[in-house]
């Protein structure tokens, strides 16, 4: 897989060519994946939102998470993942949002979610929501880092797709 900075790099061409942003959503990375994608010079024209929401209500807060979605379905669900999106790419009003959240260990982990289990989700234009979880493995560095490159080669390649349909 690319180097996150290629990857984010790619990502910002595609969207500056179709006139298009993004913004994301992290729980278990932090802002590793705002972080790639700032870290791209020009990266303003086409990024102008990203929001940690590590904790629960700061899913609630800043993302409108449903508190039932949390208590029936946990902060690492598909659920809580689409509407992490959907909210990004509302407060940001962007074309595109990607939202992550997942157990990145060591601690945390159970039968039903073990350490290394990652929901993903990217909002589209005209809003559609995908979603996919992923078990990294590795210690807590590699599961951060394997789940940003992951958001960040979903999300170019479904913005090539989207190019190719319009």
């Amino acid at each position: 897989m690319a180097n996150s900075r290629q990857l984010a790099a790619e990502l910002g061409a595609a969207l500056l060519a179709r006139g298009e942003s993004v913004s994301t959503a992290e729980s278990c990375t932090g802002g590793m994946i705002a972080a790639a994608i700032t870290d791209v010079p020009g990266s303003s024209g086409w990024f102008s939102h990203g929001v940690v929401s590590y904790g629960n209500q700061a899913k609630q807060q800043l993302l409108k998470v449903q508190a039932s979605s949390l208590m029936d379905h946990g902060a690492v669900s598909e659920r809580v993942v689409r509407e992490m999106a959907a909210g990004a790419q509302a407060l940001a009003n962007a074309d595109w949002a990607v939202a992550v959240s997942g157990i990145a260990g060591p601690d945390g982990g159970s039968p039903d979610k073990p350490v290394g289990l990652v929901w993903l989700a990217i909002a589209h234009p005209g809003g559609q929501t995908e979603a996919w979880s992923r078990h990294f493995a590795g210690d807590r560095q590699a599961v951060r880092q394997q789940t940003m490159e992951e958001a960040l080669a979903r999300l170019l390649d479904r913005v090539h797709a989207g190019a190719s349909q319009a």
